[in-house]
């Protein structure tokens, strides 16, 4: 079941990218501007809008030179130790994560299998490793999936 953001959600979000939301239609806005690294990143959020022929959250990211959309946003969690958001959806065993930093940095991690976010990440190999640790808090906001293939 997919989160229902309601006003504490944009509140939370904002005291933790220390920056304030505007709403517009069923669009929250985030705008981080880091003129210190010369970075500026806008967040959206679309609550509980039409995706295909289903409906679910959409989260956009636009900095100077990307746009990223995580579609069917599940859950969040934030880390006030980092100062970020890791915004989640999850898909048959499969995970992607948006993360939002409040000093204008962003990260996705699409498609990345959910067991390795508790498995031990020095089996890992250096360029999967990243994605494994970086979504790891958000094992605890994941259903439990069951694990019926032999790890061997």
């Amino acid at each position: 079941m997919a989160i229902k953001f309601d006003k504490s959600d944009f509140d939370k979000i904002s005291k933790i990218l220390n920056v304030p939301y505007e709403k517009e239609d069923n669009c929250y806005r985030f705008v981080i501007n880091n003129q210190k690294e010369n970075r500026k990143l806008s967040l959206e959020i679309y609550p509980d809008i039409p995706i295909g022929d289903k409906r679910g959250n959409l989260v956009s990211v636009y900095t100077l030179s990307t746009h990223l959309q995580l579609h069917f946003c599940s859950s969040y969690v934030v880390s006030e130790m980092l100062g970020e958001i890791t915004f989640i959806a999850e898909n048959s065993g499969k995970v992607s994560g948006l993360i939002i930093e409040k000093g204008a940095g962003c990260s996705l991690y699409s498609n990345v299998e959910s067991k390795i976010l508790s498995g031990d990440f020095t089996k890992l190999g250096p360029e999967v490793m990243l994605s494994g640790i970086a979504l790891s808090l958000a094992e605890t906001v994941l259903p439990e999936i069951e694990d019926n293939e032999d790890d061997s």
